[in-house]
């Protein structure tokens, strides 16, 4: 799973996004990540909603390559 195709299918999928992916820390399996998200599509939205665009970004993969991904988000200000 390349870290890199992850940040842009986020990127694609949300309106102005930028995120930043990585494997999660102590951690051994390729599945863990660790990711940030700045949207302004964010404003106005809670976190619960917030993190599910971002879920729903990444679709399939949060059931067959990701595991577990800790996930941070936030609007640019």
């Amino acid at each position: 799973m390349n870290l890199a195709e992850i940040e842009r299918l986020i990127e694609r999928r949300i309106d102005g996004a930028e995120a930043t992916v990585e494997r999660a820390r102590g951690e051994h399996d390729d599945d863990h990540l660790r990711a940030e998200v700045v949207a302004e599509a964010f404003e106005g939205k809670t976190l619960l909603e917030q993190h599910d665009m971002v879920y729903d970004a990444l679709g399939e993969l949060m059931t067959t390559e990701i595991h577990a991904l800790e996930l941070s988000t936030r609007t640019p200000e």
